[in-house]
């Protein structure tokens, strides 16, 4: 049975929405929220688009055995070196689409990190773009197949205070379609 099959839409929206409220009480009253104590009390919750099951697609993965390194700006103005360990391919919105996903240098664990920005960047959401975080279910170099899901898309640490310094996704990251799935900008009280 495919991902395709078993997936069902409903309990889909249903688990996604249950992880958001999760989201909003750890940023709420969690130590390590990265919502500043000072605006806390006047915290309603983090703003998402709606859940969609159109923005959550299977995609293509082109595995790079010998990983590129690529440089990424941060919020800071510094500079982080990231390695390219795999591509995704997709289409959304009748758009071929490539995403890279990326590892930093001797991290072996299973986690890709994926940034992005895409139309509404800067406009709906955070101006420093959004991440995805994936964890296949098998080693990369076994996957030609991966789960690519814009609803759990999120706004660095770095959008809700200047105390972090957050990579930017890098240029082949940005993407020419409006993503309107996950978390939106968040605007403090």
């Amino acid at each position: 049975m495919t991902d395709a099959d078993a997936f069902d839409p409903e309990a889909y929206v249903t688990s996604l929405r249950a992880k958001r409220r999760e989201k909003d009480e750890f940023f709420d009253s969690h130590p390590q929220s990265p919502i500043p104590p000072a605006d806390r009390d006047d915290f309603d919750g983090l703003d998402f688009f709606e859940p969609d099951p159109e923005f959550r697609m299977t995609a293509t993965v082109e595995t790079h055995v010998d990983p590129e390194p690529v440089v990424m700006d941060t919020s800071a103005g510094r500079e982080v070196r990231y390695l390219r360990v795999a591509t995704f391919h997709f289409e959304l919105r009748d758009t071929d689409l490539v995403l890279g996903a990326y590892r930093q240098e001797h991290d072996d664990s299973q986690t890709l990190f994926v940034p992005f920005r895409d139309k509404t960047t800067g406009q709906q959401t955070y101006d420093g773009g959004r991440y995805m975080e994936l964890t296949p279910d098998a080693p990369l170099d076994e996957l030609d197949e991966v789960v690519v899901d814009f609803n759990l898309a999120y706004n660095p640490f770095c959008a809700f205070t200047d105390t972090f310094d957050c990579p930017l996704p890098p240029e082949e990251n940005w993407l020419d379609v409006v993503v309107p799935a996950g978390e939106k900008k968040y605007e403090s009280a």
